[in-house]
Formats: C-alpha cells, sequence, structure tokens
C-alpha cells in the first residue's frame, strides 16, 4: 500500500507549528518560518526580546490585564512577533523571492487560530524584506495564500484595514 505524502506547503507549515512551541506568550503562540527555493532560511517565534523576562515565566500580560483585545495596542506587548523574529535571524538576499510560512495556536486552549494575518508592523517588515507570499494554516490541512504586493495600493503604502492579529 503506497503512503501518501504530506503536501509541501502543509509540510512547511507543520514545520512552523513545531517552531510555535517555543512561543513565550500566553495569548497567543506563533511560529513563522521562511523558505526560499524550497529550504528552510530561518524561523521564528513570538516571545519577549532575548534578556527579558518572558510573559510565560512572569505569568503575566499587560495586555490581558488591560483587557486589550488582539490585534490593539501592541506597544504595551513585550514579545517580539514570530515574523519579525524569522526575518532578522536572515539577510536581506535570502529574503527576496521569499515565502513566509504562519501558524498560530491559542495558547491557552492550544487549538489552531487560523483567522490571523499579519499586523501592520509585521506586513511593513515583510514588504520591506522582499517576501513575496505569507501563507497561513487555518486548520490542519487547509491554509491561505496572500500575495504580499496585494498588500500595497496604488499610491505603493501599505494597506491599513483592518488586522485580526
Amino acid at each position: 500500500m503506497k503512503r501518501q505524502r504530506r503536501d509541501k506547503i502543509n509540510y512547511y507549515l507543520d514545520i512552523a507549528e513545531t517552531v510555535l512551541e517555543r512561543s513565550t506568550c500566553i495569548r497567543r503562540n506563533f511560529g513563522a518560518i521562511i523558505v526560499k527555493n524550497d529550504e528552510i532560511i530561518s524561523t521564528g517565534y513570538n516571545g519577549a526580546p532575548r534578556g527579558m523576562i518572558n510573559c510565560s515565566d512572569s505569568g503575566n500580560c499587560i495586555r490581558d490585564e488591560l483587557d486589550i483585545p488582539k490585534g490593539q495596542r501592541y506597544e504595551l506587548c513585550r514579545s517580539v512577533h514570530a515574523e519579525q523574529n524569522a526575518i532578522i535571524s536572515a539577510s536581506r538576499s535570502d529574503l527576496l523571492g521569499s515565502d513566509i510560512y504562519l501558524a498560530c495556536h491559542d495558547a491557552k486552549t492550544g487549538e489552531v487560530d487560523g483567522d490571523i494575518e499579519p499586523c501592520l508592523m509585521c506586513k511593513r517588515f515583510i514588504i520591506n524584506a522582499g517576501i513575496e507570499r505569507v501563507i497561513v494554516r487555518q486548520n490542519n490541512d487547509d491554509y491561505k495564500i496572500i500575495q504580499v504586493k496585494e498588500w500595497l495600493n496604488e499610491k505603493g503604502s501599505a494597506d491599513e484595514g483592518s488586522y485580526s492579529r
């Protein structure tokens, strides 16, 4: 009996889910991997900057304490986003024309949260890095592909519409 191989996109999304297990956020765990020419360039997960106390270690989240909804007031959060960590761990020449794969779990339930999109700041990082596509896990087998150029409006600036992160 021939074994069915996992398709390549879900293979990379599965790896992004493994990466998110390192997340130190107590709200949502994100994992990101950047792939170019079928090779993993870098990985990243959301967590406090190196040397700072992680929310998972302190047990508190200022955004939770203030009852701030997802997608708002990121300047209060101590975490560096998974996309940002993956981008800063790679050279720009490796990032040009690459894809970034994102997976997210609710930190409290462990369930996949497929209703995500990079925040406005991460969109700017992704655009500036030269990444071409964002692939987001929606559930175990389904995903959406976002063409980064679609984020640019006719004036060449990032669309500042709604964000669901």
